[in-house]
């Protein structure tokens, strides 16, 4: 069950590295993907559905399908190819962000009657953004990685516009359906994120889901050819601890064996679900502590890295991770204002946060994971990885709220040029001391490369000069699906 949390945003002008829940940037990317979901003007149906159906962008001109069986070929080609870059698993919402006088009541009862206020008619489209998975995918697409998301959208008014801001970020969306008898009308309507801000700035959350012991959709027991189709495609497959609130722990296990089985590379964020997961039913504990172990990449705050560990260091907590795991590769800890750490078995990379004035940081979390994802998939050096993960974070966090307001690319590309890092050699330092002989390579300003103590400095600027090419190629060309 969710918990209402409250968390306190004020603007303000520090560093940023990325973490937590603009103009358009469009790249020309495969035809969007549309598996069997509920449409507009279809009958609401159980969702069931056969076969696969293609939907073109309007900038794709009608020729375009017809010429040289272009369209027959590339879903040929989709069969046994990994041409999906990254994919998200589940947590597909509408944010409705509002304003209000006071922050929910924390008692369950009051709280409910509070969200049937608020639900009892729709507000103003002016207030409604995109949320959940859909910020990692747009802002993965708009790195220029192709991207899709499986997940449950509903037949009603926030279903078509979810669908429509991902047909126009250029997303593919697999959706999630079962041919049962419907008992409850509400569990198949799309998940509403209620994201309420107090004159303080600050941010509570609330939904349907704050109010069941059972998963949202509880109603899916299997994986379809679908969904099943779509994990093979993809890179990358990314979860996070909000999927249990929407799909059963056996399902979320079929999930990650399937990817494992496929050669899809699992991205686990526990986010702050993992803490109640850890504690929660037997099933939910074996099914969280599966994916810990079996997820290529995990990422996670200090906090949480420190919760599921019981160590105060970021480092030792990472390590601990990594050693604990069974295909782990990657283990990433986000830190704040400091900047970020990624611990593998053979070795140890930091990269301090950029500088930027702070807005909003919802949605940078997502962010964050996006670019980790665009490094992991080009075999980027480590260091470099992390330094774009920041740029990401730090330039949704200059944006308020997340969906259609995550990163673009320019924002991107504008950070990284800027080169305005939080260097504290103290905090660095001090972090690595307890280490044993072990050395580690760090993002620096400083020009020439080189040791300097337990630190083997990587300059910054020689980093920029290998990231921005890359973006920019990026920004100019899009990615070409044929």
């Amino acid at each position: 069950m969710h918990q209402l949390t409250i968390s306190l945003h004020s603007p303000s002008t520090h560093s940023f590295p990325s973490h937590a829940h603009s103009s358009l940037s469009v790249f020309p990317q495969y035809p969007i993907l549309i598996l069997p979901i509920s449409i507009p003007n279809r009958p609401h149906s159980n969702f069931a559905s056969s076969g696969i159906q293609l939907s073109l962008p309007n900038y794709y001109s009608t020729s375009l399908a017809s010429q040289n069986g272009l369209i027959h070929g590339w879903k040929l080609r989709s069969l046994g190819l990994k041409n999906i870059d990254v994919a998200t698993l589940g947590n597909l919402c509408v944010d409705i962000v509002l304003n209000v006088l006071k922050l929910p009541p924390r008692s369950l009862e009051a709280r409910k009657a509070y969200l049937e206020q608020l639900s009892a008619s729709p507000p103003d489209k002016q207030y409604w953004e995109a949320g959940g998975n859909c910020n990692v995918a747009i802002a993965a697409a708009r790195l220029g990685l192709s991207c899709a998301t499986i997940g449950h959208v509903g037949n009603e008014i926030y279903g078509n516009f979810l669908l429509d801001v991902l047909r126009d970020e250029r997303i593919s969306v697999v959706g999630i359906s079962e041919d049962i008898d419907v008992t409850d009308s509400t569990s198949y309507e799309t998940l509403l994120c209620w994201v309420l801000v107090d004159p303080l700035q600050r941010h509570g959350f609330c939904s349907r889901a704050d109010f069941s012991n059972e998963p949202a959709f509880s109603w899916l027991s299997k994986l379809s050819a679908e969904i099943k189709m779509a994990i093979k495609q993809s890179k990358v497959l990314f979860c996070n601890g909000f999927g249990f609130d929407e799909l059963s722990p056996s399902l979320m296990v079929s999930v990650l064996d399937y990817a494992v089985e496929v050669g899809t590379s699992v991205f686990f964020d526990p986010g702050p679900r993992g803490r109640s997961l850890s504690t929660g039913t037997p099933e939910e504990q074996k099914t969280f502590h599966h994916f810990l172990k079996m997820s290529d990449v995990l990422l996670l705050t200090s906090d949480e890295a420190e919760s599921l560990t019981g160590i105060g260091d970021s480092l030792l907590a990472g390590q601990e991770l990594l050693r604990s795991g069974i295909r782990t590769k990657w283990v990433i800890v986000k830190m704040g204002y400091r900047g970020s750490i990624l611990v593998t078995m053979s070795s140890i990379s930091c990269a301090p946060a950029f500088k930027v004035d702070v807005i909003d940081t919802v949605g940078c979390g997502d962010s964050f994971v996006a670019a980790i994802a665009y490094g992991f998939i080009h075999n980027m050096p480590l260091v470099n990885t992390l330094t774009i993960a920041n740029a990401v974070g730090a330039a949704t966090a200059m944006g308020c709220g997340a969906g259609r307001n995550v990163a673009t690319l320019e924002k991107v590309i504008e950070l990284v040029r800027a080169s305005n890092l939080n260097e504290d050699d103290e905090f660095w330092n001090e972090l690595v001391n307890n280490l044993d002989a072990q050395e580690v390579t760090f993002l620096s300003k400083m020009v020439i490369n080189g040791s300097n103590g337990r630190l083997n400095r990587v300059a910054l600027q020689k980093v920029v000069s290998e990231l921005l090419p890359k973006l920019k190629s990026a920004q100019v060309e899009g990615k070409v699906p044929f």
